[in-house]
């Protein structure tokens, strides 16, 4: 079974933009035709953007957190990487797909961490490439 990080961009658009590419992607992880992964740092920032940007109160985002922890699995990464040098909290993204053994890291930051394209065999891909790969290998509901 694939093995799959959603960058904390990617988690927050599937809740805030329902029928988007990430809402779909996330909704496939929920009917497990994918390993979704997670780290501590990921739910702690995508908590923190729910409040901080979509004014999410501490209940709400708490509770989205929680939803997405308990429908993952967490690994916490041991290697510390910096392989970004412009925005430091994509190499945390990055070190829970190496901690995750992911086959794919799917990211909505094209400015970084998507210009990396493939990290150590892991695939660095945008939720529409995500999406295309999910449906031709019939993964879709």
């Amino acid at each position: 079974m694939m093995r799959v990080v959603l960058d904390t961009n990617v988690l927050v658009s599937a809740l805030i933009f329902p029928g988007s590419a990430p809402s779909e992607i996330f909704k496939v992880a929920l009917k497990k035709r994918y390993e979704l992964y997670v780290s501590s740092f990921i739910l702690n920032e995508f908590q923190r953007v729910l409040e901080a940007k979509f004014m999410f109160s501490g209940e709400e985002a708490t509770a989205a957190t929680e939803f997405v922890r308990t429908n993952a699995q967490a690994v916490e990464p041991i290697q510390a990487l910096k392989v970004i040098a412009a925005k430091d909290a994509d190499n945390r993204i990055l070190e829970c797909a190496m901690a995750a053994k992911a086959d794919f890291l799917v990211t909505g930051d094209k400015k970084h961490i998507r210009k990396i394209e493939v990290y150590e065999g892991i695939k660095i891909v945008l939720p529409a490439e995500f999406y295309r790969i999910l449906r031709e290998k019939n993964l879709l509901p």
